[in-house]
């Protein structure tokens, strides 16, 4: 991995549902532009030495004029923030959330989960809000995954199907 003052580097989180980290190259103290590399991370804007593992991409686009190009810039990472927002409302034991992609392909995707109260369990507001949410985010996925099939098969000129 190379990299230059001025690149951006993303890294994936180590744990399952981790963020995934966004900064800029401040410092490269090898001519080379092996690393380790000083980053200021765009979430703190706080300043780290980096030793960039297998879960790290260097976006040399971002960088300098000149610096993109070779066998390194060959093969070039993508970094994307789809955000989702989910609405919750409940009424009368009644539970209903809606999950919608704010900003990202396909514009206004959105899904509806409901949750119901059995008449004889005790109110708790936030396990219908859970339901509700869960079963929402769930055909939101479906409804994502049914978007890029068809994509897919535009892309490949016949039926494709996504295995779910």
């Amino acid at each position: 991995m190379k990299a230059a003052v001025g690149d951006r580097i993303v890294t994936a989180s180590g744990v399952v549902g981790g963020a995934v980290r966004d900064g800029v190259v401040t410092e490269c103290p090898h001519e080379d532009g092996s690393p380790p590399y000083r980053v200021r991370w765009s979430d703190t804007g706080e300043e780290t030495l980096v030793y960039p593992g297998a879960d790290t991409y260097v976006d040399t686009d971002a960088g300098p004029a000149g610096t993109a190009g070779g066998a390194e810039g060959a093969r070039q990472g993508r970094a994307l923030t789809w955000d989702v927002r989910i609405t919750v409302v409940e009424s009368g034991g009644s539970t209903t959330a809606e999950a919608m992609v704010m900003n990202g392909p396909p514009e206004s995707l959105r899904a509806v989960g409901h949750a119901r109260r059995a008449p004889g369990d005790p109110e708790v507001p936030l396990i219908g809000d859970e339901i509700a949410a869960g079963r929402a985010l769930r055909r939101l996925a479906d409804r994502l995954l049914t978007v890029a099939e068809g994509d897919v098969s535009a892309a490949v000129g016949h039926k494709a199907h996504l295995h779910r």
